[in-house]
């Protein structure tokens, strides 16, 4: 048997294939466009071509997250709440609280100790605390994402970003950078300002292990900012970037 699942963010479209065994037999990922279908179908497709299969071949697919309904060839779709859930427990099995920070959206979600879902928390309405606000400093300073991070560590003296809204944020960073501040101080105050709106929109309530998923757990330093503000170890899983997809496929074989 093999099944594939697929994460079709708001940033990117990721997808894996699977055995009945659980085991990954391939994943790629594309950036978001207009045509999410299309470009979902194109990463299955390639993906079975890797092994030798084509779409015949495939028993059964899940989809997840930002564009999910649109995926018609998909067989059902579960939300990224659960996806996340079962890709983060396939492989920390003794998580309990999942990060997961993507594009558009952050989310909390706490799990009991057999990783059922207890409760969940999520930002939706705001791309202050989101992969969106590292895209808006990364242009302003016309920097790579990948460079955030090491730019970020020179930090002395981090700014402090005490808009809630990505849009009013921007002209606080426009403001920061007339007044002379440095650029890797802006940055590391962006890190910081995202993992205390994670912070708080947590709540009290954390408990450990915790585990950093999404695309954002990519930007080095990140992991470091939540951590601080949570006052606990945060630990990066696997490929964050495929969780939600993975736990798709995962759920497409019965797992």
């Amino acid at each position: 048997m093999v099944v594939a699942g697929i994460d079709a963010g708001s940033r990117a479209v990721k997808a894996a294939l699977m055995d009945g065994g659980g085991a990954v037999l391939g994943k790629d990922v594309t950036d978001q466009g207009v045509a999410q279908e299309a470009l979902a179908l194109k990463l299955i497709e390639g993906l079975l071509g890797e092994q030798g299969l084509t779409r015949s071949d495939l028993s059964q697919v899940v989809a997840t997250g930002y564009g999910r309904n649109i995926v018609a060839f998909a067989d059902r779709t579960v939300t990224e709440i659960t996806c996340h859930a079962r890709g983060v427990r396939h492989v920390s099995p003794d998580a309990r609280t999942i990060i997961e920070i993507g594009g558009q959206d952050s989310k909390v979600i706490k799990l009991d100790g057999q990783g059922t879902v207890q409760d969940f928390m999520m930002n939706d309405r705001c791309a202050a605390g989101t992969g969106r606000f590292l895209e808006v400093v990364a242009d302003r300073l016309e920097l790579g994402l990948e460079s955030l991070g090491e730019l970020a560590e020179r930090s002395t003296s981090p700014a402090a970003i005490s808009s809630t809204c990505v849009v009013f944020a921007e002209t606080e960073i426009i403001g920061l950078l007339a007044a002379g501040a440095e650029p890797e101080d802006i940055v590391a105050g962006v890190q910081n300002a995202i993992a205390k709106r994670l912070s708080a929109m947590a709540g009290r309530s954390i408990d450990e292990p915790v585990v950093f998923t999404g695309g954002v757990a990519l930007v080095s330093g990140m992991r470091d900012a939540v951590a601080a503000v949570l006052d606990r170890p945060v630990h990066v899983v696997p490929e964050p970037q495929f969780t939600g997809a993975i736990g798709a496929a995962l759920l497409a074989a019965g797992l």
